[in-house]
């Protein structure tokens, strides 16, 4: 059994927007949600980049269902650890059981504003693992101090506390940050449809863990209007992993994308209004053995993404593969 979320673009979408998006999700059927968190967009086309703990607050007011989590936070740079661990308690109490902290190494993009030294993926997985320490440590409730390799914590205590922690998720794009996900964290987050992704995040600790899935698509009524869509908005798709890691700016991105052609960026995701293609898009993510698949629709059209997805894929998942029902259950 699997579950279908949406995921919260926030490089193409206003505050106000992304809360309206997240009750329609949670109306369409979708179980679960989660929502960027970037300082800057890819893109300057794009357009946006609001304060992700903002939002999520709009969020929790105009839901009762969607579980929700940040897709995903860094707390190794930009925001220090012991930050990040307040904003997520705060959630979790506004989102009681259905708030769970997404993190990762993060882009250059959004870290480097504080002028900090961006480190080589080797030490920034060490700073990740040590702000999980820290996050945790501020979660036991009281008063706690830190004092490790990277980062430092004076008699800092959480008043507002949920009852229940927010699990914390990893994301990995490669078989070695999956292999210490399933050992440090409390599940998986990725966005390719790679098993050997998932079966390093299970040889790692995480075999019974829950491991969530990105997906990009382009719904509109015509396929030659969702590649347009997808050329114009989200061209970075077709970019590796380790490039979108590094550059600083989306003036670079920008520059990187130039030399794309839509065929190029087309092929990358699924454009069109063809139910099944989409349907066999989700069953890649399924098949490579994600169990939480959330969908992220490129472009200004969430509506029709909203209503296609309600009467014609989510029907189709229910029937080919056997997904969860609005409630999380089957």
């Amino acid at each position: 059994m699997i579950e279908i979320g949406y995921h919260l673009s926030s490089e193409e979408h206003g505050p106000n927007e992304l809360v309206r998006f997240a009750r329609r999700a949670e109306e369409t059927g979708f179980s679960f949600a989660l929502i960027s968190d970037h300082y800057h967009p890819w893109l300057d086309g794009q357009g946006q980049s609001p304060f992700v703990w903002s939002v999520i607050g709009g969020i929790a007011q105009v839901t009762e269902r969607l579980r929700l989590g940040t897709a995903v936070t860094c707390p190794i740079m930009r925001i220090h650890p012991a930050i990040i661990a307040q904003a997520a308690a705060t959630a979790g109490a506004m989102l009681p059981g259905r708030f769970f902290l997404g993190l990762g190494t993060g882009e250059n993009l959004n870290e480097h504003i504080l002028a900090q030294h961006w480190p080589r993926p080797s030490v920034r997985l060490e700073m990740l693992a040590e702000a999980m320490e820290v996050i945790r440590l501020l979660w036991r409730g009281g008063i706690h101090s830190h004092n490790g390799r990277y980062f430092t914590v004076e008699s800092a205590r959480i008043y507002t506390l949920p009852d229940q922690r927010p699990p914390i998720y990893m994301a990995a794009a490669t078989e070695r940050s999956a292999r210490l996900a399933g050992g440090i964290a409390d599940g998986l987050i990725s966005t390719a449809p790679k098993a050997e992704i998932v079966q390093s995040f299970a040889e790692g600790g995480g075999e019974s863990k829950p491991r969530y899935a990105q997906m990009t698509v382009c719904w509109a009524e015509d396929e030659a209007r969702a590649r347009q869509t997808a050329y114009q908005v989200w061209p970075t798709a077709a970019l590796g992993n380790a490039l979108s890691s590094e550059l600083r700016e989306p003036r670079q991105f920008e520059e990187a994308v130039q030399p794309l052609t839509e065929d190029a960026v087309a092929q990358t995701f699924t454009c069109g209004p063809d139910p099944e293609r989409h349907v066999a898009a989700i069953k890649k993510y399924a098949d490579a053995g994600f169990d939480h698949i959330a969908v992220h629709q490129v472009g200004h059209d969430q509506e029709g993404f909203f209503r296609f997805y309600e009467a014609e894929v989510l029907p189709r998942l229910r029937q080919q593969v056997g997904v969860a029902g609005r409630n999380g259950r089957g």
